[in-house]
């Protein structure tokens, strides 16, 4: 995640490398891995130099390599980020990204066949050694829900990471009465504002994987003051929240100690603009509650006050200060929640086809 954009192709949403055209060198799997690359030098396999990125044999004939990503959040793409670091001799001279959108689990037969239309989103553009190239996309292509993406070298050599940035456009059939992580990541939640990243980012609390150790959590620095820490997430869409699961895993001595929980309608504020953390708009949803370090708490909310119609926001806070792992509200979308989502999926819809073959 970055700022207000996700990478949609993360290992962590469920991203992965479904086909490529050769990685003789390096593994296709590595362009999805969450991290820096491991760009240590002078480790060698029985194949050449072992290396944390995608890397192909030498061309000896014309064309080009390519690695084709599904997306662990389908949704429309802002930014794509092609790094480089570690491969200095070897990175490819050019590189381009494509997209395309097909429903369900396709096949890799399904995104290599003549069938498969593929637009652009980067066109063929220089790349330089062991760095990061950035690259804003704009047009219909930034407004379009995207299900892959392909990358094209030229003509081969080696690609740490990809990133592509973007928004999460979920398929608003899978809100229909149904409950629902509202915080997951990959259906387009969001942490807009916060007191304190000090060590680590709140945004990892709605991540859809479990903690593995302390630095994968939302730890804030040490308070010397009477304050608190806090955090505000956009929900995935309008609902009524059932249950609140916050996770201190891994906290053992630095855990929050206590947290509240308040909630904002969808009709106190515009739909992509948060409430100030001081606004009179925030309503209580769980009071102030102790915690207990390395625990999966889960609290059973009370039903929404009569003049409330339903919670888009949440607001998190934590004192004396931030020692989280995760948390998931889980609840029921709202009639209005589920028709701003099919908006969004209609206003996403992909162009006819009439894009770029594989060649």
């Amino acid at each position: 995640m970055t700022g207000a954009l996700v990478n949609l192709a993360s290992r962590v949403l469920g991203a992965g490398v479904v086909a490529a055209s050769d990685d003789a060198f390096g593994a296709k799997e590595s362009l999805v891995v969450d991290g820096d690359p491991d760009t240590t030098t002078g480790r060698f396999s029985l194949v050449g130099e072992v290396v944390d990125g995608w890397e192909t044999r030498r061309r000896r004939t014309p064309g080009h390599d390519w690695a084709i990503v599904r997306l662990g959040a389908p949704g429309v793409v802002r930014r794509v980020v092609v790094d480089t670091r570690g491969f200095t001799g070897n990175f490819p001279a050019r590189y381009a990204v494509d997209a395309c959108a097909l429903a369900g689990h396709p096949d890799p037969a399904d995104l290599l066949d003549g069938a498969t239309t593929w637009h652009p989103l980067v066109p063929l553009t220089a790349l330089a050694s062991s760095g990061a190239a950035t690259h804003d996309v704009d047009g219909a292509a930034a407004a379009t829900r995207w299900t892959h993406v392909r990358l094209r070298q030229e003509p081969d050599g080696g690609i740490a990471r990809l990133r592509v940035l973007g928004s999460p456009v979920p398929d608003p059939a899978w809100f229909d009465d149904v409950t629902v992580d509202l915080l997951a990541q990959g259906l387009g939640s969001l942490v807009t504002s916060w007191s304190d990243a000090f060590y680590t980012h709140p945004e990892v609390l709605t991540r859809p994987d479990l903690p593995r150790t302390m630095g994968e959590g939302w730890e804030a620095r040490r308070r010397r003051d009477d304050g608190h820490d806090w955090a505000v997430v956009r929900l995935a869409a309008a609902a009524t929240p059932r249950v609140l699961e916050v996770d201190t895993s891994y906290y053992v001595y630095n855990a929050s100690s206590h947290v509240t929980a308040w909630g904002a309608t969808s009709g106190d504020v515009g739909a992509e603009q948060a409430p100030a953390v001081d606004d009179d708009v925030w309503f209580p949803l769980l009071p102030r509650t102790a915690l207990q370090p390395d625990t999966r708490h889960r609290f059973a909310l009370d039903p929404l006050p009569r003049n409330r119609s339903d919670v888009a926001w949440l607001r998190l806070d934590v004192f004396p200060d931030a020692g989280l792992s995760r948390v998931r509200l889980h609840g029921v979308p709202t009639s209005a929640g589920r028709a701003a989502l099919r908006r969004a999926w209609e206003r996403a819809r992909p162009p006819q086809p009439g894009g770029i073959a594989l060649r």
